[in-house]
């Protein structure tokens, strides 16, 4: 069953600088609400009630139901802009939707199987992600929330491409329809510095006891000798 994401907005008269960071100091976020044959409209969200929708990233490729006044927008967030160093939303575009005409948007991907594929389980290989997200198009109702990808059949250097994901009906991936098919995830044997690294870690272990001990032992002389001092 899909996540459902329904956002309360106000609408907002005054535009420009000085409006934002009025709205920003009084705990919102100015935003952008614009496409389909509807003239831009600005708009703004609380800041704290966008922010924990937000934490989900089901969020970012779901449509969105904005509620203003008492009419309903369907909409896909197209860009936010967030605080250099605050948790702090400055800005969100949102761009309506239609459901007769086609949408682009990033889909997540969530791969599955890691932990029993061959080529990490036995065959002592490492598993890299090339890509986390797909751009797919299709219509509203056919969005997948995210895509999985089953890694768990993977020996060691082998890897999926991008036609190996299964899609949903009706959901079309943008790079395949143009002619490309990259590795999105690949299993490949761990390279000569990551295999002695922990080898040399072990290694290391007993001779840094050593020195230690050795220089236990030295200072040991060198207490005795202000006990005898202070005799």
């Amino acid at each position: 069953m899909k996540t459902s994401f329904e956002l309360t907005a106000e609408l907002r008269n005054d535009q420009g600088k000085g409006a934002s960071r009025r709205l920003r100091h009084a705990g919102r976020v100015p935003a952008i609400l614009y496409g389909g044959k509807t003239e831009p409209t600005a708009l703004s969200f609380e800041h704290s009630k966008l922010q924990l929708v937000m934490e989900n990233e089901k969020f970012y490729s779901s449509i969105v139901q904005i509620k203003v006044g008492s009419a309903m927008h369907a909409a896909i967030l197209r860009d936010v802009q967030r605080h250099p160093w605050k948790t702090q939303i400055v800005h969100i575009d949102l761009q309506r939707v239609s459901e007769t005409e086609t949408i682009r948007l990033s889909v997540q991907l969530h791969f599955v199987g890691e932990a029993i594929s061959p080529g990490v389980k036995t065959e002592g290989g490492m598993m890299s992600h090339l890509r986390n997200e797909l751009v797919v198009e299709c219509l509203p109702k056919d969005l997948p929330e995210f895509l999985e990808v089953d890694v768990s059949g993977l020996h060691l250097n082998q890897s999926l491409h991008l036609s190996d994901i299964k899609l949903p009906q009706g959901v079309v991936s943008i790079e395949l329809a143009g002619g490309k098919d990259p590795s999105i995830v690949a299993v490949h044997g761990l390279r000569a510095e990551e295999a002695e690294a922990p080898a040399a870690a072990v290694e290391a272990a007993p001779a840094a006891a050593d020195k230690k001990a050795d220089a236990a032992k030295k200072e040991e002389p060198k207490k005795d000798a202000k006990k005898d001092a202070k005799k």
